[in-house]
C-alpha cells in the first residue's frame, strides 16, 4: 500500500476532539507565578513617570519590573528579519519592536511595565495600583493620514513616516501600454486590517535553572528555533546555547505567532528575577491589542487591455500601513510578497507597482494567511472582472484568452517570478463543471426576473512558496529558506522524525509520518514525529508561507533513502554479497535469486549491535538533512462564490463556494481539504465583516473584544465544494507545492467579484472590503444618485490624489 495519497486519518486529532492536547497553559509547574502586562491606554503619548510602590505592596506581589530596569541590564528588542531598501540603495527607516516601552508609547497596548504575582487575578489587580504619568500626544492611524503634510511622526528620529519605497516592474513599459490600450480600468482598494483570534491566545511559560545558568520557555508559537535565535541575538541577549524553546501543541498560528513578541522574553527575564516559574496567558481584548495585524492596503490601481480583452499592463500604486513598528516578517510583505502575484494566472506584457511602507500609531503589522497574496490578487482579479463586464466580454471567458499555458512553463511573468508548473485552464474547467457554473448563470437571469439579486464571482491565484535561502538572500531576509530533518531508527526498527517544522494544524503528525511510510517502507504506525523542541531538533525555521511540505517531504524522503542505503549496506554484509544484489521491498532485505531474506527490523537491530558491520561503516542508523529547494514551487487554483444580496438592507448571504486547487502530488487529501476550508472561512470573513478599527482621532481600537470584531460562525459560510489538480512541481523530488495558504488567498477577490456581479447593472463598480450590510447599501444608494463613467482613463493628476478617504469609509 502507498500511504502518500490516500485518506489517512489524522493520528493527531484524537487527542484534540477528547482533551487530550498538551497546550502551553495546561502545563504546572512547581512554584509557578503569573505574568500581568502594563498596557499603553494611549495611542501615542510620553511616560512622564512610572509610580510601582504601591503595586509592590499588594499581597502576593513579588516583582514589579519596568522599561528602564530592562534597558539599564542592556537588553535589546525584537528583529527585523526582512529589511527593505529605497530605490537609491538607501536602508530602511527601521524601529524595532520594544519589549517595554520606556519614554514613548506608540500604540494602545504597547507595553509598560509587568506585574509578577502567586495568582493571576492578584497580577491582575496589581496593575490597577502601578501609576503611570502619560503626556498625550496626537496620533495618526490612517496610512494615507501618515503621508499628510505636517503628520505627526511616530519616530521622529527618520523625519517621515515612510519606512520604505520598493518599486517592481518596469514603469515605461506600463506606461507604454496604457498609452496604446483601447480600454483602461481603474480603481480604488482597500485591503482591509484584519488579525488571526487563534483559538489559543497567546500563552508563555518562562523558566530559570540557576545551577545551570539555563532559560527555558514554553510557547504557543510556530517558530520555536527563530524565537531562541531572537532571544540570544536580539531581546533578552544571553547565549543560545543557554536557551531552550519549546512549542507544544498550539491551537492555531495564521502568521501572527510567525514573530517575537517581547512577552517572551519578559517571562524568561522575570523568571530570573524571582527564582520561580513565570506564566502568562493573554485575554481575548489584549491579544487584540498586543498580537500582530495583518493586511492594511489602500491601493490606486488600474489596466490597460485591447478591445478583444488582451491584457497589456497592469499599475498599482499602494500604501502599506506597517503599524508602530517593524516586526519579522513586516516591511516584506507589502515589498516582495504582495506585488510579485501580480501577473497572475495570466500573460501580462507590463507590470509596475510602487509600495510606500508607512508608519502609524497601531498594532504592528505581521504575516497574516496568505501574506500579501490576497492583497496582490485582489488587486488583479478585481480590475479583470471589472473589465470583462465593461467591455462586455464574459468573465470565464476574458480569463481563457489571456491564460498561461501548461507547456509556457517554466514561466518567467515580466516581474521576473518564474512559475515551475500550472494549468489555469484547466483549473478553470474542473470549477465550472463542480460549480455548474452555466446553470448558474441560468439560475441568476430568473431570479433577476424575480427581484432576487443573485451574484457570481470567480477568481484565480498563483502563490510563490519556500524561497530558495540564496533567493531569500537577494531581496535581502537575513534567514535562510532550508529546513532540517533528523530521521532515526531506533534498533527496534521503530521510527523517529525530528522536524524543524511545526504543527499546529497543518497535519504533520500525519502527513510527514505518510512520507517515511512510504519511503522506508515501514508500518506506518511504527513512525512518530517530534517538532517543536529546540533541544531535540538540531535546527529548523519554523513552519509559515506554505513551505513545510515543500521542503520537509524530501527532507524525509532524503534522509530516508539514506538509512535504507545504510541498511542494504549491512544487508550485503552479513550475506557476504555486494550491494548491487540486495532488493528491498514492502520491509524486506533479499538477496536477488536466493531466498535469504531479512526484514527491516533485523537489519536495524544489526546496525546497533556493533561486532559485526562494514569497517567503512558507522554503526547506528540516524540521518540529518539539511534541504534547500532549488527554487520556489508555485501553487495556483481559482475559487467561484455565489452570494444573494438584499439591496433593502445590504446584507450578502454566502449561497455557495466552490474551488479547485493545485497543490502539486497530494500527500492526504482531507489535510488539503480541511486547510482550504480554514483559508476560505478566513478569505470570506476579511471579504464580509473582520476588520480592526480604529477611531482616527485618539488612536483608540474600536473593534477591541469579539463584541466588536466580527467573524465568520458556521451559519454565515455554505458548505464548500472542493476539488484538487494535480500539476507537479519540478522543483523537489515529491512534486508537492503548498497548500496552508491557498484557502485564503483567492476568497476575498471572489466574494466582492461576486457582490459587484450581483448589484453591476445599479452601477456599483467596487466597495471597501468589508462589505458589511451598512456599506453595501451606502454603494447601491450612492450608486443610484450619480453616474458611472467606467471604463475610461482618468487624468495623471488622479494619481497624485492623496488617499485620505479611500480607507476611511463608514462601517
Amino acid at each position: 500500500m502507498s500511504f502518500v495519497g490516500s485518506h489517512v486519518p489524522r493520528r493527531e486529532d484524537m487527542r484534540f476532539i477528547t482533551g487530550r492536547g498538551g497546550y502551553t497553559d495546561d502545563l504546572k509547574r512547581v512554584g509557578m507565578t503569573h505574568a500581568a502586562f502594563v498596557r499603553s491606554p494611549f495611542a501615542h503619548a510620553r511616560i512622564i513617570s512610572i509610580d510601582t510602590a504601591e503595586a509592590t505592596q499588594m499581597p502576593g506581589v513579588l516583582a514589579v519590573l519596568t522599561g528602564a530596569m530592562w534597558a539599564a541590564e542592556g537588553r535589546g528588542e525584537m528583529p527585523t528579519i526582512a529589511p527593505v531598501r529605497f530605490p537609491d540603495g538607501s536602508p530602511m527607516n527601521e524601529a524595532s519592536r520594544p519589549v517595554f516601552a520606556v519614554d514613548i508609547v506608540r500604540h494602545v497596548g504597547d507595553t509598560v511595565a509587568v506585574v509578577v504575582a502567586e495568582t493571576r487575578w492578584q497580577a491582575l489587580d496589581a496593575l490597577d495600583r502601578i501609576l503611570v504619568d502619560y503626556e498625550p500626544l496626537p496620533a495618526v492611524v490612517e496610512a494615507a493620514d501618515a503621508l499628510a503634510e505636517g503628520a505627526e511622526l511616530v519616530h521622529p528620529q527618520f523625519g517621515t513616516n515612510v519606512t520604505f519605497v520598493n518599486t517592481v516592474g518596469d514603469e515605461a513599459a506600463v506606461r507604454a501600454a496604457f498609452a496604446r490600450a483601447d480600454y483602461v480600468g481603474e480603481l480604488e482598494v482597500v485591503a482591509n486590517r484584519i488579525t488571526a483570534n487563534a483559538m489559543e491566545p497567546r500563552t508563555y511559560l518562562g523558566e530559570y535553572d540557576k545551577s545551570r545558568d539555563h532559560y527555558t520557555l514554553t510557547a504557543s508559537t510556530q517558530i520555536p528555533h527563530l524565537v531562541k535565535n531572537w532571544l540570544a541575538d536580539d531581546s533578552l541577549r544571553v547565549p543560545e546555547h543557554q536557551i531552550r524553546v519549546v512549542a507544544p501543541d498550539v491551537g492555531g498560528g495564521f502568521g501572527p505567532k510567525n514573530t517575537h513578541y517581547g512577552e517572551e522574553a519578559a517571562v524568561l527575564w522575570a523568571a530570573q528575577k524571582v527564582g520561580r516559574p513565570v506564566k502568562f496567558v493573554a485575554t481575548r481584548s489584549e491579544s487584540l491589542i498586543t498580537d500582530a495585524h495583518g493586511r492594511d492596503h489602500v491601493t490606486r490601481c488600474r489596466i490597460a487591455m485591447s478591445k478583444q480583452g488582451e491584457i497589456l499592463g497592469i499599475e498599482a500604486r499602494t500604501i502599506a500601513n506597517l503599524g508602530a513598528y517593524m516586526t519579522a516578517f513586516g516591511p516584506s510583505i507589502p515589498a516582495h510578497y504582495y506585488p510579485r502575484v501580480l501577473a497572475g494566472l495570466y500573460r501580462t506584457k507590463a507590470i509596475f507597482c510602487h509600495i510606500t511602507g508607512v508608519y502609524t500609531h497601531t498594532v504592528p503589522v505581521e504575516a497574516y494567511r496568505g501574506a500579501g497574496r490576497p492583497e496582490g490578487i485582489y488587486v488583479l482579479e478585481r480590475l479583470l472582472e471589472n473589465a470583462a463586464r465593461d467591455l462586455g466580454i464574459e468573465v470565464c471567458e476574458i480569463r481563457r484568452r489571456n491564460f498561461i499555458a501548461p507547456t509556457d512553463c517554466p514561466y518567467e511573468t515580466t516581474i521576473g517570478v518564474t512559475y515551475d508548473s500550472c494549468d489555469p485552464d484547466g483549473l478553470l474547467n474542473k470549477l465550472t463543471n463542480l460549480a455548474s457554473y452555466d446553470d448558474l448563470r441560468r439560475e441568476q437571469r430568473k431570479l433577476r426576473g424575480q427581484g432576487i439579486r443573485m451574484g457570481i464571482g470567480l477568481a484565480g491565484f498563483v502563490d510563490c512558496a519556500g524561497a530558495p535561502s540564496r533567493v531569500a538572500a537577494k531581496i535581502g531576509r537575513r534567514i535562510g529558506g532550508y529546513d532540517v530533518a533528523t530521521v532515526r531508527v531506533h534498533p527496534s526498527g521503530k521510527v523517529t522524525l525530528f522536524c524543524g517544522t511545526h504543527s499546529h494544524g497543518q497535519g504533520h503528525e500525519t502527513s510527514f509520518c505518510q512520507i517515511a511510510a512510504d519511503t522506508l517502507g515501514v508500518p506506518y504506525e511504527n513512525i512518530e514525529l517530534v517538532e517543536g523542541d529546540t533541544d531535540r531538533i538540531p535546527n529548523g525555521l519554523g513552519t509559515w508561507g506554505s513551505r513545510s511540505l515543500f521542503l520537509m517531504g524530501p527532507a524525509i524522503a532524503r534522509a530516508s533513502g539514506r538509512i535504507i542505503d545504510k541498511c542494504k549496506r549491512q544487508f550485503a554484509h552479513l550475506m557476504e554479497c555486494s550491494t548491487e544484489d540486495v532488493a528491498y521491498q514492502q520491509g524486506v532485505f533479499e538477496l536477488v535469486g536466493t531466498d535469504r531474506k531479512m526484514t527491516f527490523t533485523e537489519v536495524a537491530r544489526w546496525c546497533y549491535r556493533g561486532h559485526d558491520y562494514p569497517q567503512d561503516m558507522e554503526m547506528g542508523l540516524e540521518e540529518t538533512v539539511f534541504y534547500d529547494p532549488p527554487a520556489r514551487n508555485t501553487p495556483s487554483g481559482m475559487q467561484l462564490a455565489v452570494v444573494i444580496v438584499d439591496p433593502d438592507t445590504g446584507q450578502v448571504r454566502v449561497r455557495n463556494f466552490a474551488a479547485i486547487d493545485d497543490c502539486g502530488k497530494v500527500v492526504n487529501p482531507q489535510i488539503v481539504e480541511g486547510q482550504l476550508h480554514g483559508g476560505a472561512a478566513q478569505g470570506i470573513g476579511q471579504a464580509l465583516m473582520e476588520q480592526c478599527t480604529y477611531d482616527r482621532d485618539s488612536g483608540q481600537l474600536i473593534a477591541g473584544s469579539f463584541m466588536d470584531y466580527a467573524m465568520p460562525r458556521a451559519d454565515d459560510l455554505p458548505s464548500f465544494l472542493f476539488e484538487s489538480q494535480e500539476t507537479l512541481s519540478p522543483n523537489n523530488p515529491l512534486g508537492v507545492k503548498g497548500a496552508g495558504e491557498s484557502g485564503s488567498i483567492a476568497a476575498p477577490a471572489a466574494i466582492v467579484n461576486a457582490v459587484v456581479d450581483a448589484l453591476w447593472d445599479l452601477g456599483v463598480r467596487e466597495i471597501n472590503m468589508p462589505l458589511t450590510p451598512r456599506r453595501v447599501w451606502h454603494a447601491i444608494r450612492d450608486a443610484r444618485s450619480q453616474e458611472h463613467s467606467a471604463g475610461t482613463q482618468l487624468p495623471d493628476g488622479r494619481w497624485k490624489a492623496d488617499f485620505r478617504n479611500l480607507a476611511a469609509t463608514s462601517l
